[in-house]
């Protein structure tokens, strides 16, 4: 008996210890592995590959052609095979404070480092993450400050005729006061939904950090889902499980505009706010900037403070949509700024494939004699940029 009690032990422990590998991926390997001096080294263990490489935004950029023209694409670098079958890269120099994603090729297959756990997903790509701490990093990283609530909220839209999903951020000490608060409305791009502020724009840890440096005043931010044919993000709604895609139905075609106030009202409902149009501003990405360019002209009462980064700006667009959203952009343009916005604010990156079209848009604003405020960074089409875009934008808000 008591050797069939130790076999029996001796099974469970042989087990335990083989679900246990399975659960830590079968690899001791450190990866990446961030120096002092702030170099960093990846590692993948891949014995019977012939070469593996590691593509990431902290390369220098490579440039690709796409049906928008000429856009930023991330470099490669070759690993190095060593022993046991790790190969390893460490990068040349040290890198700059930054969020940085990246991921690896193993003969030409992308996959993701199975001993980095932090991911994100942007649209139906998977990338891992690392921080450098410093200035900006630091900014984006979790400190010992007060920290706000996040959650997912349902709201019903019936300009849509369906229920949504929304992602709400409240400041620290929401729940304990009485106070009301203002709000921005923060839009993500095409392919993105109600998470991709959160996670690709570290909307949380920037909010915390600001408010808790008194860079930013304390805001409520609200994160919708700009694909009015999603109830939500992939996953998270009643559709279940499927493969996110970029290409959705009533994309930039008017009905995100239309159905906005529904947003709008189900906060106000909700939320202790500032109902005024001091208390509210608007800003996105891409076409979230063309959202929210369009959203403040459509309700010009709605919104005293507008921001637009990287914007999908289509000067054409009355001619291609025959929404009346898009229509008379001119005289709807007049009625906004002769109600005097207390801040129009437009930032680019010098490589943007969307760069022209927003030096355009600055041109029609410069022959009216509108007033705004221009920012201008490096690189492109990204979500650096657009995190950047976001610290610039917030401290200048309700003043």
């Amino acid at each position: 008996m008591n050797k069939l009690i130790l076999t029996l032990c001796i099974v469970s422990l042989i087990n335990s210890l083989s679900a246990q590998q399975a659960l830590w991926g079968g690899q001791n390997i450190v990866s990446p592995e961030i120096h002092k001096d702030n170099t960093v080294t990846f590692r993948f263990r891949a014995p019977k590959a012939v070469k593996v490489q590691v593509t990431g935004d902290f390369l220098p950029t490579q440039k690709k052609e796409s049906s928008y023209g000429t856009y930023d694409a991330p470099g490669i670098a070759d690993l190095q095979e060593g022993t046991d079958g790790v190969w390893e890269y460490t990068t040349p120099g040290p890198l700059e404070s930054e969020l940085y994603s990246y991921s690896f090729l193993v003969d030409g297959l992308n996959t993701y480092d199975p001993n980095n756990v932090y991911l994100n997903r942007d649209v139906a790509s998977i990338t891992n993450i690392f921080v450098i701490g410093g200035v900006r990093g630091d900014l984006y990283s979790v400190n010992q400050v007060p920290h706000g609530t996040l959650s997912h909220r349902w709201y019903d839209s019936p300009t849509l005729g369906k229920n949504r999903r929304i992602t709400i951020y409240t400041p620290p000490g929401y729940e304990k006061s009485s106070q009301k608060y203002p709000v921005l409305y923060l839009l993500h791009g095409m392919g993105g939904d109600e998470e991709a502020w959160i996670t690709l724009g570290r909307t949380v840890q920037i909010m915390d950090n600001l408010i808790a440096q008194g860079k930013a005043k304390p805001m409520i931010v609200v994160m919708p889902n700009g694909n009015v044919a999603q109830e939500a993000a992939p996953g998270e709604s009643s559709l279940g499980f499927y493969k996110p895609t970029m290409q959705l139905p009533n994309t930039m075609d008017g009905k995100m505009e239309e159905s906005f106030p529904d947003i709008v009202k189900f906060v106000d409902a909700n939320y202790r706010t500032r109902t005024n149009k001091s208390g509210r501003a608007i800003a996105g990405l891409s076409m979230g900037g063309f959202h929210s360019l369009h959203i403040s002209k459509q309700y010009p009462d709605m919104f005293d403070y507008v921001g637009l980064f990287s914007a999908a700006i289509l000067p054409d667009a009355n001619k291609q949509n025959q929404s009346e959203i898009y229509q008379n952009i001119d005289g709807k343009l007049k009625v906004q700024f002769n109600k005097k916005p207390k801040l129009y604010w437009i930032a680019i990156g010098k490589t943007d494939f969307l760069y022209q079209a927003n030096m355009d848009y600055r041109k029609k604003l410069d022959d009216n004699n509108y007033p705004y405020i221009y920012f201008e960074s490096e690189e492109g089409h990204i979500w650096k940029n657009w995190r950047i875009y976001l610290t610039q934008f917030v401290p200048m808000l309700f003043k």
